[in-house]
């Protein structure tokens, strides 16, 4: 799609807006390999420190209402400030506590008695893990706003369903890899089914850690700023390269960034609202996999901690196959009417879960999991694109926070209900099917968006 009469501003927009993409896809990859790395660990942390699944799922409540608090804080932060040093600032710091999460015994034992050694489950080394995780979850906030910033700026409406979706792989791929390289480590400890990945869960920390020392050298380097960062012009028909600034005209009307325009744009936005109350069902119901997946699968399936590893990538690279799908179906057939396609997936989503449960082989059910993951990542990717659209460019960082606290509400909720349901109830078929009905819950919301328009910059 040709942007500029000019044709070397154009060649040029053009390289700099997909290595934009490429470049802000491996730092929020990044971002996930040291989040979900905890999930992982989590077989460890039960077995060789005592940790128990109601304390894990408070662990996780707590840990995902911190991160949707900060992703909203620090999208309206975004809004305001250089989107890269923001993201090379924020990885650096997950870098460091996931170091910490490796010496948490260690540290543990400073913090109070009886911190090292295994199997005592003191309260010295619960509260050391749930400080990380906290910590840990409140730096993970400052991954995705400076990228949709930055997304917002380099991408045209008419092209944001497609490549937005393309960068929301960026989940999948981070899920995908993280589940395959940690299901390898804890597979290393493995000593009997009854011991599987002891010892093991320090390094799905520290071996995240490493990863992210190595891409925030790339991230300084390599990662553009905005347009005007790099000397192009704005992008034609989304206000002109001034309109985020204090005193200039925006395309919509209003002195920049300023309070009462976010107020107008997202706060009081129904379409907005929304968008929130359906994160929470998707994520609510991701939630389920990406933090409970590899338990779940090893107690409900009988599968093994290198097999659960298999079939978590799976999942999520499904869902690769899943965003790329959407986005494109969106502006191919939808007329960037994100909401009337999210719809049918929904629903799939729903019946998929039931069948991962009630299917009578381990393998028929991973497969159907599989291809949920496939029908739930392109929602995910979606409400993002909706809610850019609908912000415009201005406001894309404090919408896509605020939309992600009812995200990580969701995931928070999932987490701790979920945990506390399989232990109470001795199994995994109650929380299976409370997500059954989450998604089937998402189908419906969606329908009340069918007729919402697709962006807001003719406003």
């Amino acid at each position: 799609m040709k942007l500029f009469e000019d044709e070397e501003t154009d060649r040029r927009f053009g390289r700099m807006q997909w290595r934009m993409l490429f470049a802000t896809m491996i730092g929020y990859t990044l971002f996930y390999f040291m989040r979900k790395n905890f999930s992982f660990a989590m077989p460890g942390l039960q077995q060789d420190c005592g940790i128990s699944k109601s304390m894990l799922g408070n662990f996780l409540f707590w840990g995902g209402i911190v991160y949707g608090l900060s992703k909203f804080l620090n999208g309206v932060v975004g809004d305001k400030v250089n989107p890269k040093k923001m993201l090379c600032f924020g990885l650096l710091a997950c870098t460091l506590v996931n170091v910490a999460f490796g010496f948490a015994p260690e540290i543990a034992a400073r913090l109070g008695n009886g911190g090292q050694g295994t199997g005592n489950g003191s309260v010295a080394l619960a509260l050391t893990f749930g400080i990380l995780l906290v910590a840990n979850q409140f730096f993970q906030g400052t991954g995705f706003p400076p990228c949709a910033k930055l997304i917002a700026f380099w991408i045209p409406p008419k092209e944001l369903a497609t490549k937005m979706s393309v960068w929301n792989t960026s989940h999948s791929i981070g899920g995908g890899l993280v589940a395959k390289i940690c299901g390898v480590i804890m597979g290393l400890g493995a000593i009997g089914a009854a011991n599987q990945g002891v010892g093991m869960w320090r390094w799905c920390f520290w071996a995240m850690a490493i990863l992210g020392f190595l891409g925030l050298a790339l991230m300084v380097f390599w990662l553009p700023g905005t347009p005007k960062d790099e000397g192009l012009p704005d992008l034609p028909g989304t206000g002109g390269a001034d309109s985020g600034r204090p005193g200039k005209s925006g395309n919509s009307g209003e002195s920049g960034p300023s309070g009462a325009g976010a107020v107008r744009m997202v706060f009081l936005n129904p379409v907005i609202w929304m968008l929130g109350l359906i994160n929470f069902t998707i994520n609510a119901v991701r939630a389920l996999v990406a933090d409970w997946g590899p338990t779940m699968l090893q107690e409900a399936k009988g599968f093994d901690p290198g097999s659960t590893g298999t079939v978590i990538m799976f999942f999520e690279f499904a869902g690769i196959g899943g965003m790329l799908f959407a986005g494109w179906a969106t502006d191919r057939f939808f007329g960037g009417r994100a909401p009337r396609l999210c719809v049918f997936l929904m629903v799939l989503t729903a019946a998929l879960f039931a069948a991962f449960w009630f299917l009578p082989y381990p393998v028929l059910g991973a497969a159907a999991l599989c291809a949920a993951g496939f029908c739930l990542y392109g929602p995910q990717a979606l409400t993002g694109v909706t809610a850019t659209n609908m912000a415009t460019k201005r406001f894309a960082g404090t919408a896509i926070g605020f939309i992600s606290l009812f995200s990580y509400i969701g995931v928070s909720v999932a987490g701790k209900v979920s945990g506390n349901l399989a232990q109470s109830s001795g199994g995994w078929r109650l929380p299976l099917m409370v997500a059954v009905a989450t998604a089937a819950a998402g189908a419906v919301l969606f329908a009340f968006l069918w007729r919402a328009r697709a962006d807001a910059y003719g406003d």
